[in-house]
Order: structure tokens, then sequence, then C-alpha cells
């Protein structure tokens, strides 16, 4: 990885950018598989939804988006889609299980 101040030109800023996009996503998809696991420790939809938790997560991630320098509006807005696109599908898998399986 190439620092941005080692970067020649627009095509190593392009690539190094299309490198952090690339671990972000894929970032992204581990999220996801601990999202997926955590369905089996929900007990109803509203554990799956957890509110309380989706507040907090969000305004910790505004706090880390700040120390980063950036807009913790965006970061929100960000996690805000990612999670509840998330939480749609771990309500799917959820509801997914045998009945005997959410006793």
């Amino acid at each position: 990885m190439k620092p941005p101040n080692e970067c020649l030109n627009i095509q190593d800023i392009r690539f190094e950018i299309d490198r952090v996009d690339r671990q972000i996503v894929a970032a992204f998809g581990k999220r996801f598989e601990y999202v997926k696991a955590a369905s089996k420790f929900k007990t109803n939809e509203a554990s799956v939804k957890a509110p309380e938790r989706f507040k907090s997560m969000l305004k910790q991630r505004r706090i880390w988006a700040e120390a980063e320098g950036l807009n913790p509006d965006v970061i929100e807005k960000i996690y805000q889609d990612l999670v509840n696109y998330f939480i749609q599908e771990e309500l799917k898998d959820w509801q997914s299980k045998p009945e005997d399986y959410l006793a």
C-alpha cells in the first residue's frame, strides 16, 4: 500500500482508493457474517431489530467519524443504510429457523 503523499499520479491514487474500497467491502462482508451468526441468539423480532443497540451503535460511529475527521452525518447515514439492510437479512434468517429452534 502506497501512502497518499507517495502517489505519483492519478492512476496511483485511483489504484490505492480501489484497494481501500475493496478492504472496506470485505470488512462489511465479515461484519455481515457476525450479523447472521447473531440470529441464533435472538428470541423474537424485537431482539433482532434491537432499537436501543442500533441507536447506541450509531452514536458510537459518529464519535469515531469525528475522531477520523469525517462528517458524522455522512457516516451515520452509511451505517443506517448498512445496518437496516443487515437487520432485514437477519430477520429473514431468524424467521427461517424451525419453530423449536426459536423457542
